[in-house]
């Protein structure tokens, strides 16, 4: 019997002897993803009813941006002027979500932190000698993107090393997909899982994609590992189970990947989240008084 690919495979057996005995060791399949993260709201503790108050006044700027958000648009609530006890206290109510993403280039770093309300992003920017705080709505943060394919080190070239199978005709398509995508245009993806593929065609596409500077992890349904690359609007994304097991491998062409998005119902629930905290917060303030 032949496969998709030309390769020969052994018939498939039916009836009696063709399947295992109770006694022998059954199918193995790949472990799947598990233990999903999910939300849990928290409230800040009351001690202080002053900075509590100016903490709540912060979330509820978050709410509103929240609420008049929409797609594409990207909303900055300053907190600049904080205090570092009134900051804490508004990290604390908002919580952490699943997408973390650091961002490294040479001389300053961002760390960006989903909150556990969609669509809410904690940055810090770290870079000569100073740490800069501020809180952004929207679907993923444009800073991260704007930098995500600057390179981190030269991309190789020369010729194709031995061993390669498909590595050229599929490198050839993604750059070519890279000079012609636009914003707008629908997504390109390449999956590894699936297509015929030596470790020199890997190595080989790597190298050749180069490395970026933008790098996300996605902790929903187990892990997903963003990377960009080199090239503009080509990002590396894997996927791995509890147990780290790469099981889906592709490289997209694209904005930035759907995955690590906040969708517009994401952050409409998020808003709808945030008004019962804050309700919350308003009740607790008024028993400490």
């Amino acid at each position: 019997m032949s496969s998709l690919f030309g390769m020969t495979q052994p018939p498939v057996g039916f009836g009696p002897g063709s399947q295992p005995d109770a006694g022998e060791e059954g199918l193995e399949y790949l472990p799947m993803p598990s233990g999903m993260r999910v939300y849990e709201p928290h409230l800040p503790e009351v001690a202080d009813p002053v900075r509590a108050t100016a903490a709540r006044a912060v979330l509820a700027r978050i709410h509103e941006a929240l609420i008049r958000w929409s797609p594409g648009e990207e909303i900055r609530v300053p907190v600049d002027g904080l205090d570092a006890p009134v900051l804490a206290l508004v990290d604390e109510a908002l919580g952490e979500g699943e997408v973390a993403v650091k961002v490294e280039r040479a001389g300053d770093r961002l760390e960006i932190q989903e909150a556990s309300l969609a669509g809410v992003w904690r940055v810090r920017a770290i870079g000569e000698g100073a740490t800069r705080e501020s809180l952004l709505v929207g679907s993923f943060p444009r800073v991260a993107l704007n930098r995500a394919f600057a390179a981190t080190a030269p991309i190789a070239a020369g010729p194709a090393p031995a061993g390669l199978m498909n590595g050229m005709p599929i490198l050839t398509e993604l750059l070519d997909r890279s000079a012609t995508w636009r914003r707008g245009d629908a997504p390109h993806a390449v999956n590894f899982s699936l297509l015929p593929h030596t470790p020199e065609d890997l190595a080989f596409i790597e190298q050749r994609l180069g490395v970026g500077a933008t790098t996300i992890l996605s902790r929903g349904y187990g892990n997903c590992r963003v990377t960009a690359t080199a090239t503009p609007n080509v990002w590396w994304v894997r996927y791995y189970n509890s147990v780290d097991t790469l099981i889906l491998d592709t490289v997209e062409i694209v904005d930035v990947p759907a995955v690590v998005c906040a969708a517009a119902e994401d952050i409409a629930d998020s808003a709808e989240r945030l008004a019962e905290i804050l309700d919350a917060l308003a009740t607790d303030l008024e028993r400490a008084r």
